[in-house]
């Protein structure tokens, strides 16, 4: 009797001190989880966000038997993402074994390799390219892939701050959104794109119509490089902007010129836009009063409609066309939207972005309209894609999002995502930590361009700029690949490439 109650009390007794020393363990990767500032979800939830790391890791052993292949989630795929965050911890971007990617899948890219490349060395960076030459204060673009519009409102203070800081690192422009322009942009110094949305935030008077005086005093920011006036997006064209009354703070209300708490919803067009006339209007005023390259960003239903633009821009002259187009896909991301409109409304990139170059390019304007293209390009092979068919820029917002820690929760409407990145819960924020990320968005920045750069010197070019039609090959339903140049004939003259 006795041995067994000894027995007893000795297994007690180890149960305890495991019981401690588990709970002591806990407090020490509480406290450490607390004080590293590389990962906002362990962060934000200390011990228990470790499992998702785990959990992550062992997918890839898991997944081989039971679950979905890398390349089969949406909206972005698990070798999509994982390739961001290589690239914005700046590791090693190789892979073993085989690619994962399946290439008779209709619409797939395939590159075409040069029998004789450039030798390493031989090839150039890729060059900076003139925006506006019509305006006062033309913009010379140094880098092809920038951050798109993502406006402070819908992404927090220390997302914008991060971005900002990354972007001056990485010598890319980035987009405002159309929530205007806060301190926050400016921290970094960067090159900033100032998008001008159908409510006009941020440069609006008391009736929400267009401000002069306000419009000059942005552009008298000389980090202000250009203004870029939303007609559309691609994840709700034919709808304005969607901010949450929630995250609508007395600072946001100030900086957009709103009230706050209310929802800040933007009307679906410009008002007294009634046509193309009246949008090259609209342009050449806010290009003569703030000296810089103005431009459009649009989504395409059909090319048709367009023919009408290009035709009275040469009917006025070419001085009066916009100094650039960007083209979004109805793929395109956003905090909010209705879902018909978002699955439904808009044509893909992938014809869009053709469609709309060979209109410019069979107008004559190649060196006066500069196409940029937006909407779910965020790994090299899409962004090189996009150079072939004719893109002079790339711009991305999600794929910024993911190398500030996205983990593509879905909550980006709801004020509760769990990394901080678009909620204005300050116990979330605190999760995101901009001395850390601002680094890895610029190592992201700097790995796409190096990897499309790759993809150039492989097709035989010299940079990007260089890559056509030509150079790509697209998988049809039948699995066989023809050349983008059969698809979409190439409209430019035959010599020479774009202009610099």
């Amino acid at each position: 009797m006795d041995f067994a109650v000894n027995a007893l009390n000795v297994l007690a007794l180890a149960f305890l001190v495991v019981l401690g020393l588990a709970a002591a363990l806990v407090v020490v990767f509480f406290v450490i989880d607390r004080l590293q500032t590389s990962d906002a979800i362990r962060r934000n939830y200390p011990v228990i966000g470790r499992f998702r790391g785990m959990f992550s890791t062992l997918g890839e052993f898991f997944r081989q038997y039971f679950f979905a292949m890398d390349r089969e989630e949406l909206p972005f795929n698990r070798a999509q993402r994982d390739w961001v965050e290589r690239a914005s911890e700046n590791i090693g971007n190789t892979i073993a074994f085989g690619s994962t990617r399946n290439l008779s899948v209709s619409g797939t890219p395939i590159f075409v390799n040069a029998a004789f490349p450039p030798l390493d060395g031989e090839h150039v960076a890729t060059r900076p390219m003139v925006i506006g030459p019509h305006a006062a204060l033309p913009y010379r673009a140094p880098s092809i892939f920038n951050i798109s519009g993502m406006s402070f409102g819908a992404l927090s203070r220390p997302a914008v701050r991060a971005l900002s800081r990354g972007a001056a690192r990485a010598g890319i422009w980035m987009n405002t959104g159309e929530g205007g322009l806060s301190s926050f942009h400016l921290e970094g110094g960067c090159d900033i794109v100032f998008q001008i949305g159908t409510a006009n935030y941020g440069v609006r008077n008391a009736e929400g119509r267009l401000d002069d005086d306000k419009l000059r005093a942005v552009a008298e920011n000389p980090c202000v490089r250009m203004f870029e006036v939303k007609l559309a997006q691609g994840a709700k064209p034919g709808k304005g902007g969607i901010l949450p009354g929630e995250k609508v703070s007395e600072e946001i209300a100030t900086i957009r010129g709103i009230e706050a708490g209310k929802p800040s919803i933007s009307p679906n067009r410009h008002e007294g836009i009634e046509d193309w006339g009246d949008l090259l209007d609209l342009i050449g005023h806010i290009r003569t009063l703030t000296g810089k390259p103005v431009g459009i960003k649009a989504v395409l239903g059909a090319g048709d409609p367009w023919e009408a633009l290009f035709e009275e821009v040469l009917r006025r002259g070419v001085e009066h066309a916009p100094d650039f187009i960007t083209v979004d896909g109805g793929e395109g991301g956003t905090g909010a939207s209705p879902m018909p409109l978002m699955d439904l409304v808009g044509m893909s990139i992938r014809e869009a972005l053709p469609r709309m170059v060979d209109l410019r390019d069979r107008h004559g304007l190649k060196e006066r309209i500069r196409i940029i293209a937006s909407g779910k390009l965020m790994v090299p092979g899409d962004v090189a894609w996009a150079i072939c068919a004719g893109a002079d820029f790339v711009t991305s917002a999600r794929g910024f999002m993911f190398s500030l820690g996205c983990i593509q929760a879905l909550k980006c409407n709801r004020n509760t995502c769990p990394t901080g990145i678009t909620t204005h819960d300050p116990r979330l924020q605190r999760g995101l930590v901009v001395e850390e990320k601002d680094q890895r968005v610029a190592h992201y920045a700097r790995g796409i361009i190096d990897e499309v750069e790759t993809i150039a010197h492989s097709v035989g070019v010299m940079e990007p700029r260089q890559m056509r039609r030509q150079h790509v090959r697209i998988v049809q339903p039948d699995g066989q690949s023809v050349p983008m140049s059969r698809l979409f004939p190439d409209q430019e003259v035959k010599s020479g490439a774009r202009g610099h």
